[in-house]
């Protein structure tokens, strides 16, 4: 098998950090195969590019990006790069970069390991079980609608966003949740505001017909999203593949990573294009970079999505999976899922250590 190549982004604020554990997982599967398999070149991407090339993304990192066969990216932004004007903010890097990519479905998987079925702020009887893929769409809706901007409109500064859908976009992220659907229980959630806005009640129909004509042996319900906002709290295990617009989903997705017990924990893949990005979902975390006490779990999970969606390696992909919930169960925390007096506290590095150590014993076993 020729190597894979893959654009590493660090990032900003922890992102080092965590992509760094991250990467050594794949150097373990490559040390157990007894061969080169990954082949990796790192770029500036978000405010540590701004500090240097006075904007957010560079034509390098997109020409490397583009030039990969899939992208890991750590995170980026942080306070002190807020004052900047919106159009070079590093969060514009990342909408580019899905942009440019045509990363039109965002996977974000939310799975309480059974180790850390304490750590959830909800009761143990509500979340035991909890395994749900949210699919969010990602290159289409209110963050990239047109028209957009501050303006003076009558002489009133007046904000305006515009939450637009066509139906090709509609039906292409509809279709990779019916198709994740059929590997799981074949049931999916539409989530919409049909009920008060018209972008989402054509997303409604669309999702209906792609359903009902493609797809007639999954179950489809729909469900407005203030309602499900209240139902993951409520009764999470009834979900199981969720798909929803770009801004419902940014929400929703952050809701269920809580569930789970930790934002921390959960990886997600941007898919769609060519090249596929895996990420953490958690943000830069600039009050704990340089620390060492970041948790890379879910950097190393984005990890196996990367495996799995990316370069079609399943089997590799569930040892890393196995493996962080053997860590997990041995008792290891960093201090995001730490609760006094049970288990031990470790950091960045050790915890990567742990889960590095936990792959290469799958592979001795065999």
């Amino acid at each position: 098998m020729a190597s894979k190549k893959i654009c590493v982004f660090p990032g900003d604020g922890i992102g080092p950090e965590v992509v760094r554990e991250g990467l050594s997982v794949l150097r373990v599967i490559e040390q157990a195969a007894g061969k080169r398999m990954f082949e990796t070149e790192e770029e500036l991407l978000g405010g540590a590019s701004y500090d240097v090339h006075g904007v957010p993304m560079s034509r390098n990192a997109l020409a490397l990006a583009r030039a990969s066969d899939a992208v890991l990216l750590g995170a980026v932004g942080g306070p002190r790069w807020d004052p900047l004007p919106f159009a070079v903010r590093p969060e514009r890097a990342l909408l580019g970069l899905r942009k440019e990519l045509g990363l039109f479905a965002n996977l974000r998987p939310a799975v309480v390991f059974a180790p850390l079925l304490d750590a959830s702020p909800l009761r143990r009887e509500l979340v035991e079980g909890i395994d749900l893929m949210v699919v969010r769409e990602l290159t289409g809706g209110i963050y990239f609608g047109e028209p957009r901007g501050v303006s003076f409109i009558n002489g009133v500064e007046t904000g305006i966003n515009t939450e637009i859908y066509t139906r090709p976009e509609i039906e292409r992220v509809a279709r990779v949740a019916f198709e994740l659907s059929r590997k799981r229980s074949r049931r999916v959630t539409s989530v919409d505001k049909s009920n008060v806005l018209e972008a989402t009640e054509l997303w409604r129909k669309v999702v209906s017909e792609v359903g009902a004509k493609e797809y007639p042996d999954v179950a489809l319900s729909h469900m407005l999203v203030d309602n499900c906002a209240m139902q993951l709290i409520r009764n999470p295990r009834q979900f199981d593949v969720v798909v929803t617009t770009n801004l419902f989903g940014d929400i929703l997705t952050d809701e269920a990573s809580m569930i789970t017990g930790s934002i921390g924990m959960l990886p997600s893949a941007s898919i769609g294009g060519k090249v596929g990005m895996y990420e953490p979902i958690h943000g830069s975390a600039p009050d704990i970079a340089g620390k060492g006490v970041a948790n890379p779990l879910a950097t190393i999970l984005s990890v196996a999505m990367m495996l799995k969606y990316s370069f079609d390696m399943p089997a590799e992909a569930a040892r890393i999976e196995k493996a962080v919930e053997r860590v997990l169960a041995d008792g290891y925390r960093t201090g995001d899922i730490y609760r006094e007096g049970e288990g031990k506290k470790v950091g960045t590095t050790e915890m990567g250590d742990r889960v590095r150590h936990a792959v290469l014993n799958q592979y001795q076993k065999r």
